[in-house]
């Protein structure tokens, strides 16, 4: 009676919701107090005092909530080029600007402007488990290439293998959700060699979109480089809802570099798919709002509290996990105990009430994903219960 690959995919649908759903759940029987949700990336943090002062002035500011041009408004899309020509060795105009609703719009304007039905775009394993919904909404195919024989970096040869005559679009997305490794300038240089290089072999050109949502969450000295330097068929996603805690409100953009080919087909295709999936615009008051906190930054200190305390504890406790350079996610690794990502989720969500997300979700078995954007007070509470598990299973103390 329905599309049977709707019904299909919301039998299969994000882990990542039902482990939230099941934290619902599971405060209503142990009392939120009792329940670590550590299952979703949103931002607990309020956007800064003054943003939020600075909307209530622009809903009165005359013409804001009427139609504006499909790619945003023109202001708006002149301080963002500006603002990304300040950090790069290529400047953009605001002409190669489309403001989004949101990074997910971005990716599906993206992928419907570029796509043929039955192309190919390639991704790095673990990825973001919408994208291959993304890719299924214009026909597209979704190939992985595994990382984890390369600590969660590029696989350089495993990429040279999966890229086929009809691959079109390499996806990347560093700080990378759900592992927080971040692509360094070589590893993206050696990406866009490999591109190069098939793109000569194949006759046409295959696009570099990076996703860029926690490009601003970075510790330790760690940078994300920027790829529009760094080839020529380059492009960035982007969006507000880590860096201003603005998730609600769906704004982002699409940033093209300045030596795509043909780009001025490609924006009018851009601005096409963006008001025909639907989209029309990017939220007006977002829009007016993001263009004047460009360059605020959010509390990194506070996240990086967090990975370090939880960092300190679980391997002192056993558990094999990461550092993350970036974003806000441990990427542990599934003790021997268990059999799969989805039995250890299950198990620590009802004996501990602790709520973690299977990494089979994000295309890489064995491990889970732990999201620290919460509050330091959810992470002091959750350390009884992460030792009571250790104990429980026997871990090294």
């Amino acid at each position: 009676m329905y599309s049977k690959q709707i019904v299909k995919n919301c039998a299969n649908a994000s882990f990542i919701r039902k482990m939230f759903e099941k934290g619902l759940e599971l405060a209503k029987q142990y009392g939120p107090e009792n329940v670590y949700d550590f299952s979703i990336g949103n931002p607990f943090a309020e956007p800064p005092v003054d943003l939020r002062e600075r909307m209530k002035e622009l809903v009165d500011q005359p013409g804001v909530h009427r139609y504006m041009p499909n790619a945003g408004f023109p202001d708006v899309r002149e301080k963002v080029a500006a603002f990304y020509s300040a950090r790069s060795e290529k400047p953009i105009p605001a002409s190669h600007i489309v403001m989004t609703t949101g990074a997910a719009g971005a990716l599906n304007v993206l992928f419907k402007a570029i796509l043929n039905p039955g192309e190919r775009i390639v991704t790095f394993a673990p990825y973001f488990v919408e994208y291959g919904f993304y890719a299924q909404n214009v026909g597209a195919h979704l190939d992985t290439v595994e990382t984890e024989s390369t600590d969660f970096l590029p696989n350089i040869e495993g990429l040279r293998q999966a890229i086929q005559p009809d691959t079109r679009i390499l996806l990347l997305n560093s700080p990378n959700n759900p592992t927080g490794r971040i692509y360094s300038r070589q590893d993206l240089e050696e990406v866009a060699g490999v591109l190069r290089e098939k793109s000569a072999e194949f006759g046409q050109p295959i696009f570099l979109v990076s996703d860029e949502p926690y490009a601003t969450i970075t510790y330790d000295g760690h940078q994300v480089p920027n790829v529009l330097d760094l080839y020529e068929h380059a492009i960035v996603v982007n969006s507000f809802s880590k860096s201003l805690g603005l998730a609600g409100e769906r704004i982002g953009y699409i940033a093209v570099g300045a030596d795509v080919p043909e780009v001025d087909t490609l924006m009018d295709a851009l601005i096409f798919c963006n008001r025909t999936l639907g989209f029309n615009n990017a939220p007006a008051l977002a829009q007016k709002v993001v263009a004047e906190y460009l360059d605020v930054l959010p509390d990194v200190a506070d996240y990086q509290a967090k990975r370090d305390l939880l960092y300190k504890e679980l391997t002192a406790l056993g558990f094999e996990t990461n550092l993350p350079e970036g974003a806000f996610y441990f990427f542990m690794k599934v003790p021997a105990n268990f059999e799969s990502s989805v039995e250890f989720a299950n198990y620590v969500a009802d004996k501990h009430q602790i709520l973690v997300v299977p990494g089979s979700g994000f295309g890489c078995e064995g491990y889970v994903r732990l999201s620290y954007c919460v509050k330091m007070e959810v992470v002091e509470r959750s350390l009884k219960a992460w030792q009571a598990l250790a104990a429980e299973l026997g871990l090294k103390k």
